[in-house]
């Protein structure tokens, strides 16, 4: 019998993170609205290298935050649209010129599942406000403009057919059409966000009709939530568990409650006690920004690694793409997925259903860092950032035989008093991290 929650925080805050959510390790973030149209900003830096003040928020490499960036009226961002669009030429307008003409979910949810990953994440609704699916409470969607299409109900669709779970994306704190004073400072993401009762409703209603209608498996709202509407919040997620039992949410309702905490890029705290997510871009942008290049992307060893480092201390990994204007995923991003999906083909025991070791990971003198994850009576060793050609590590108190997952690894393994000596030879680092089940 499942369970039935109330519509209290005693209730809601005893749901438990589901095996499906602890053991597919691997999603997909999605980031694709009207901002894929002007599809710039400043490669600057990766979000929690610099403070989140004046400095950031004028030189915001986040192509998605186009809107506040040219609202901001200073930065490389402003001086792009003066040029390009005009001084006089306002944000909504690309809400008309993205028209998705090349759009093919099923191509999207095809490329998701060889990448191997379990779950997707699309933004319905970021902080522009423009909806990726019919409301019943603004015209300010894709049905009535642009695309004209449900774009969480096809992707929905597309995603549960290869056998994905789908989830949902809403920024549910900012809405520049209800508030549109510039954001200086991250504490403006909640004082120049949307005070009013009118908008805690508005956000209250999207986010269940987007329960009712898509029943999404993730709900992931963003930044935080209004103030003004937290007492409803209870309700909301009582309704959403009810509705999902197997549904899990982020930790971004106002520090109130939560299923897995967040780290985007560096900023945020995570523990292996809790069970958290990683988000990033591939580049230093989760919108498409057609300034980023491969300089400015992981590389497919450094996606891996980042995989395998983020799974071994209790994590999940949500890898953003932006999509083009179009439809299309831009190829470099692309690539970097199916590389990763090759890589998991071979490796992916020592990914999927595990959980942390009792060894935590460790660095070695030359720079090769080594994570544990563990499954049943098996234990995982990972090696990575291995340079090229040989390598020799010790696995102290290790003891037993270990078996390469990938057959092409070429490996010598000595079991001494210390542990057991590993030398990786004619290493490739194009071959990523090498992964070994210890018997």
């Amino acid at each position: 019998m499942e369970n039935r929650y109330d519509a209290t925080w005693e209730s809601v805050r005893s749901h438990t993170v589901p095996s499906w959510y602890d053991d597919c390790k691997l999603g997909i973030f999605i980031h694709w609205g009207a901002y894929s149209v002007p599809a710039w900003a400043p490669p600057t830096c990766e979000l929690g290298e610099i403070d989140c003040d004046e400095t950031w928020y004028c030189n915001n490499p986040y192509a998605e935050w186009y809107f506040n960036s040219i609202n901001v009226r200073r930065g490389p961002t402003w001086e792009h649209h003066k040029e390009v669009w005009g001084e006089d030429f306002p944000y909504e307008n690309f809400s008309h010129m993205w028209k998705a003409e090349h759009w093919d979910p099923a191509a999207w949810a095809s490329l998701f599942r060889e990448a191997g990953a379990g779950y997707v994440v699309l933004t319905t609704k970021h902080h522009d406000g423009l909806c990726l699916f019919p409301s019943r409470h603004t015209d300010y969607t894709t049905m009535a403009l642009g695309p004209r299409r449900d774009i969480m109900g096809e992707l929905t669709r597309a995603v549960r057919a290869e056998g994905m779970k789908m989830g949902a994306y809403y920024s549910g704190i900012i809405d520049w059409r209800f508030a549109h004073d510039p954001i200086f400072h991250d504490a403006q993401n909640f004082t120049n966000a949307c005070p009013t009762y009118e908008y805690a409703d508005y956000a209250y209603k999207q986010v269940m009709e987007l329960i009712d209608r898509y029943q999404p498996s993730v709900l992931w709202n963003d930044i935080g939530w209004p103030k003004r509407g937290e007492d409803m919040l209870p309700h909301l997620l009582a309704h959403y568990y009810n509705t999902v039992p197997e549904g899990v949410i982020d930790d971004r309702w106002n520090g109130l409650v939560r299923d897995f905490a967040s780290l985007e890029y560096k900023s945020g705290q995570v523990t292996r006690e809790q069970k958290w997510e990683m988000c990033r871009g591939m580049g230093l942008s989760f919108g498409y920004n057609a300034v980023e290049n491969d300089s400015h992307l992981l590389s497919s060893a450094e996606l891996v690694s980042l995989l395998a480092g983020t799974v071994a201390n209790g994590g999940n990994l949500l890898i953003n793409i932006g999509p083009m204007a179009d439809g299309t995923i831009p190829p470099a991003q692309a690539d970097r997925l199916r590389a990763l999906g090759a890589w998991l083909r071979t490796n992916g025991e020592a990914i999927y259903g595990t959980r942390c070791a009792n060894r935590l990971s460790e660095t070695t003198g030359s720079g090769v860092d080594i994570h544990y994850t563990s499954k049943n009576d098996a234990l995982y060793v990972l090696l990575d950032h291995l340079p090229a050609g040989d390598t020799t590590v010790t696995l102290r108190g290790l003891h037993g035989a270990l078996a390469a997952l990938d057959p092409a690894t070429q490996f010598a393994c000595t079991d001494s008093a210390d542990g057991l000596i590993v030398t990786v030879s004619a290493h490739d680092p194009a071959r990523c991290t090498a992964a070994f089940r210890l018997a």
